[in-house]
């Protein structure tokens, strides 16, 4: 069984030990009474910043006094558009309650959070809004079309945003259902992860190979394995609007200054490509 095969198994689990607590009309209301989260906005290049305590592939993010407040304040201060957070509790040592903690912090900075798992069940997006998410992560490799449309729609119910994200050309050309132009209410990302989870291994070459599938109407986001300035140069000249960066901030000494750096590196690289055409 594959790493995303586990994650998947291991999801559903949660689910049904969830749902014997709270049934789904139950959570609906209670998701529903939630304050309406901030909305994402988008400014030409943006940066989606990660709060993971651990990942599989590189082990503890994290130390014993790590501040996780004090991390998402940084985050927010230097102009992340969102924070993904991690609440995948086995590989990842997250919870539900950092999303919590993080929308409401978030909130503050007119910011939205965004629940990073390997969601199976329209449920679980019922979760994420009841905690205060504006956003899901949405797996579509791990997962058949009836699934992803019920994810989307549950999401857009919700008023969420959702980052759908691709492993490869087969993924991208799932998306072709949800590559219209843009419409009101919160977006629909299409990502590429150059990170394979059935296996870990970072290809970042994948990031310019899949560009000419990525969708024409959707903003596109980069994901995994973007540690650097030249990095984000390379991804925004390829055509991505976004990067979502988790490993390299968590392991900044200022990750405040990383993050602006890596931000103003991909809004100048968008901006001369956008000169030149």
């Amino acid at each position: 069984m594959t790493f995303l095969e586990r994650m998947a198994v291991a999801s559903r689990a949660r689910v049904r030990v969830a749902r014997a607590a709270e049934n789904d009309a139950a959570l609906e209301r209670r998701a529903l009474a939630t304050p309406p989260p901030s909305p994402l906005v988008l400014e030409g290049f943006d940066v989606i910043a990660e709060l993971k305590l651990r990942s599989p592939a590189a082990g503890g993010l994290a130390s014993g006094d790590f501040d996780r407040n004090a991390q998402l304040e940084s985050y927010a201060r230097a102009g992340a558009a969102a924070v993904s957070v991690l609440t995948e509790p086995t590989e990842f040592q997250g919870e539900l309650a950092h999303l919590v903690d993080a929308a409401k912090l978030l909130a503050r900075e007119r910011r939205p959070a965004m629940r990073k798992d390997f969601l199976t069940d329209p449920y679980q997006v019922l979760e994420a809004r009841a905690a205060g998410a504006g956003g899901v992560l949405v797996i579509v490799t791990m997962l058949d079309d009836d699934t992803v449309r019920a994810l989307v729609d549950c999401a857009r119910a919700c008023g969420l945003f959702v980052l759908l994200e691709a492993f490869d050309r087969a993924d991208l050309e799932r998306l072709a259902p949800f590559d219209e132009p843009a419409r009101s209410g919160p977006p629909l990302l299409a990502g590429v992860n150059c990170r394979d989870l059935r296996d870990l291994d970072v290809r970042f070459a994948r990031f310019t190979e899949l560009a000419p599938y990525l969708p024409r109407h959707l903003p596109t986001v980069a994901e995994s394995g973007i540690g650097t300035v030249e990095d984000v140069r390379t991804v925004a000249a390829a055509g991505y609007r976004l990067a979502l960066i988790g490993s390299t901030l968590m392991r900044a000494a200022d990750p405040a200054a990383a993050l602006a750096a890596l931000i103003a590196a991909g809004r100048a690289s968008t901006r001369q490509e956008q000169t030149c055409s």
